[in-house]
């Protein structure tokens, strides 16, 4: 969604890192390219009249301390008042002390809100260990009532439905009795799903106003459609005013919109983000960090959501053991395959690898990536026998024949596969052992290494160290090595051999040779 943002703010930066160093006249010409890029992605007039009045004011002193690296100081301080502006520090959720915490969406219709609490749900279930129900009070939508139905079942939680919707049932009164449910069956958590209109009218707002005196929520999440643009700032201030909320909740983050209501929310409303959702599929939902979020948008990458991804993903006793495996050069492709299936429930390839800093740079490559093409794989491997996963040699052409025809796909494919596979594990066998990776000198030190010598190194010291088939340069070139090899003896009163310095004796040359010598080399 940020992409063009982050391309426009990359050019701007490009230019500073050439200077050597910062100058008002860099600040202001920096700031309105800053300017400019936040405008083109529909981020609010006032949010970008404020954000960049305090980015030019911090530049503005970073300028007057003619410190070195002003790209890196004018990064860190646009990266600072992203973080500001998206909402600073992330706020906790506020649970009640006694009873079932009352969670209630409201949104116009299409924004996500019935998706998202099935979302919301099945988040509460596995992350905080909640018992979960779902009240369905969108009554007017048709097919709202099923598809809330649909939903709670895929993300495990329960739902309360007493009216079957398409305008029929007070919503009122259904979220009283899933209130009344919860308190007696010992729900921790109740989400009320609202009903949206295509626009803003007061009848819409009414209900959820009588909604929420009905259950007195303990939050009331907004839930935003991060594609709409300026409309955004309309929308979240007539809700904000007509029904009030305590925290907002983008929607469909991933799309190709330019992002300009996840920039402008917060500083609009005044109410921090929450919540992220960032697919179609129940699992795609994370808590907004604002840092995090920064990090993306300049290209710095999330390290600490892929963390978190691998850390609920991987077993530790399984990775333990797949090191040793590694380090033995036992890897075989059932622990490639082991290791694949765990890497997929991660989540999309293309979302893990652009959370990598400078991602960017590869974006078409990453769009062009063909997600199929690990099912492709694990259907060739999924044909071979448990034999010939852990062993590969057995591999003939038969074999691979029929490994082709039970994958559908083609015998060069799956020597491809094959070969791609020898090569990475022969790899991580070298790295386990401190090698090093390929065409790199390996560290000086460490196991395997070589000193850091390159190959036309190595082969210049074997070529200097070939031995002259005339005698007299062979016994010349003897004498030199002999005296280069030979230690300094230690002078008197010196500590190590580092005292004062004594006349060293000239080393041999050709002019000390015999006569007849001379003459055969040439000298004469």
């Amino acid at each position: 969604m940020f992409n063009s943002l982050s391309d426009r703010l990359a050019d701007s930066f490009k230019r500073l890192r050439s200077k050597g160093l910062l100058t008002e006249a860099d600040v202001d010409a920096t700031v309105s390219e800053i300017r400019r890029a936040l405008l083109e992605a529909d981020v609010a007039l006032p949010v970008v009249r404020q954000f960049t009045k305090e980015v030019r004011q911090k530049a503005y002193g970073a300028a007057r301390s003619k410190a070195l690296n002003p790209g890196q100081q004018v990064v860190q301080i646009v990266h600072d008042e992203l973080v500001a502006v998206l909402g600073g520090q992330t706020r906790e959720l506020s649970y009640a002390r006694r009873g079932p915490t009352v969670f209630m969406l409201a949104g116009l219709q299409g924004a996500g809100k019935t998706t998202l609490a099935g979302k919301l749900g099945k988040w509460l279930r596995e992350e905080e260990g909640k018992r979960v129900l779902l009240a369905a009070c969108d009554l007017q939508r048709p097919g709202a009532v099923t598809q809330l139905s649909i939903v709670a079942e895929k993300a495990g939680v329960d739902i309360h439905a007493p009216e079957s919707g398409d305008g029929q049932g007070n919503p009122v009164e259904v979220a009283r009795s899933g209130l009344n449910r919860a308190i007696t069956e010992g729900y921790d958590v109740i989400i009320v799903d609202t009903a949206g209109r295509l626009g803003i009218d007061e009848e819409m707002m009414r209900q959820a106003r009588d909604i929420r005196d009905a259950v007195n929520p303990n939050e009331i999440l907004f839930v935003l459609d991060a594609m709409v643009g300026q409309d955004a700032v309309q929308t979240s201030i007539a809700f904000r005013d007509g029904v009030g909320f305590t925290g907002v909740v983008l929607s469909k983050l991933d799309g190709d919109a330019r992002g300009g209501a996840a920039l402008s929310v917060r500083g609009v409303t005044g109410q921090p983000i929450l919540f992220a959702s960032t697919g179609e599929n129940l699992g795609d939902f994370e808590r907004f960090h604002a840092e995090r979020m920064a990090g993306r948008i300049l290209d710095m990458g999330d390290m600490l959501t892929l963390i978190e991804q691998a850390q609920k993903a991987y077993d530790q006793k399984e990775a333990e053991a797949l090191a040793r495996k590694m380090q033995k050069g036992q890897f075989t492709l059932a622990d490639f395959m082991a290791q694949l299936q765990q890497l997929r429930k991660m989540g999309s390839m293309k979302k893990l690898m652009k959370m990598l800093p400078g991602m960017n740079q590869f974006r078409d490559q990453l769009d062009a990536f063909d997600e199929k093409s690990i099912d492709r794989i694990e259907a060739i491997v999924n044909s071979m026998t448990p034999a010939e996963r852990d062993d590969l040699s057995l591999l003939n052409g038969s074999r691979r024949a029929r490994i082709a025809r039970g994958s559908g796909t083609s015998v060069s494919e799956v020597n491809g596969l094959v070969e791609r596979f020898t090569q990475a594990a022969k790899m991580m066998k070298r790295m386990s052992n401190g090698g090093g990776l390929p065409g790199m000198p390996a560290i000086p030190g460490m196991p395997g290494g070589r000193g850091g010598a390159t190959k036309n190194q190595r082969k210049a010291g074997k070529k200097n160290r070939r031995k002259c088939g005339n005698p007299a340069k062979q016994k010349h070139g003897e004498a030199q090595q002999t005296v280069k090899d030979e230690p300094a003896a230690p002078t008197a009163g010196s500590a190590f051999g580092l005292g004062a310095s004594q006349p060293a004796s000239p080393a041999p040359t050709l002019d000390d040779l015999p006569d007849d010598l001379k003459r055969m080399l040439g000298q004469r």
